[in-house]
């Protein structure tokens, strides 16, 4: 669709975006940076620091359970093979040991606590049933293994409409520094406040 308004092309760190503090509306991502920083809890305070009050995030990563599976789109990708609470990364390597590929796993309750302790209100969670009639595999999706578990996880969040989007830490939000959920108001006592 054309229409006729110059966008321009940033190409950024999702850890360090170069916008001002509530400067933007609507915020999305279809399968890119979540997964594939250390530390995606620093992408959602970042993304929460450009939102406006009231504005979005969706974004989409393979679904968490996925982790657990094969890379196979047929009945083998339908047993458990791998834990899914083993956090580490999934690293490939070039034929002189260097990393070309590291994608990070995360628990649905991890990304729920990410969101929610960059002060974002998670609106819904969408796992994409296989479509009827999608005969076609691609990766390890397919009809056979999509017709039991979701292979997407889409995320859509706001950030309250009397948020300051530069309030990184959403006091009022759980916050988990460790496996212990707190409430972040008792930290914000703790650290300076930015308005």
């Amino acid at each position: 669709i054309r229409t006729g308004i110059d966008v321009p092309l940033v190409q950024a760190d999702a850890t360090a975006l170069p916008f001002a503090a509530a400067s933007v509306d609507v915020a999305c991502s279809a399968f890119g940076a979540v997964p594939f920083v250390a530390d995606s809890g620093t992408v959602m305070r970042e993304i929460a620091r450009v939102l406006r009050p009231g504005g979005r995030w969706v974004f989409s990563t393979t679904h968490p359970f996925v982790w657990c599976l094969p890379d196979d789109p047929d009945e083998n990708g339908l047993r458990v093979f791998h834990s899914y609470f083993d956090r580490r990364a999934y690293t490939e390597h070039d034929e002189q040991g260097s990393a070309i590929y590291t994608e990070t796993h995360r628990t649905m309750g991890d990304r729920v606590r990410e969101i929610v302790a960059a002060g974002l209100i998670l609106l819904d969670v969408i796992e994409p049933e296989w479509p009827p009639g999608q005969e076609r595999a691609w990766g390890q999706w397919g009809p056979i293994r999509g017709g039991y578990v979701p292979s997407t996880s889409i995320f859509v969040t706001q950030l309250p409409s009397g948020a300051s989007g530069a309030d990184q830490h959403g006091c009022g939000a759980y916050q988990a520094t460790d496996s212990t959920p707190r409430r972040a108001d008792t930290l914000c006592e703790q650290r300076p406040r930015v308005r």
